[in-house]
């Protein structure tokens, strides 16, 4: 059982990160994107494959992940303005 989680859950992962390069994503989409599944990743190890602990560690590292591409699209667009003048 815990092989078929990990094939699958590698298989999604594959699969969002090839179809990442066909869409033009802000940095909020992609922190969001991959701080999913590294919390599913984490909540699935800490929680011994516990769907709730996936499922949880997935919402908080989407949730971190976006605040993450937030703050990162942030500091590049002051950048990108201070680069302006």
């Amino acid at each position: 059982m815990t092989h078929r989680i990990l094939i699958a859950a590698t298989a999604v992962a594959a699969t969002l990160f090839t179809s990442g390069c066909a869409i033009h994503a802000d940095e909020r989409q992609v922190g969001t994107a991959a701080g999913a599944v590294v919390g599913g990743t984490v909540g699935h190890v800490l929680f011994g494959g516990s769907p709730i602990g996936t499922i949880g560690g997935a919402a908080a590292g989407a949730v971190l992940g976006n605040e993450v591409g937030r703050k990162s699209a942030k500091n590049k667009k002051s950048t990108d303005e201070k680069g302006d003048d």
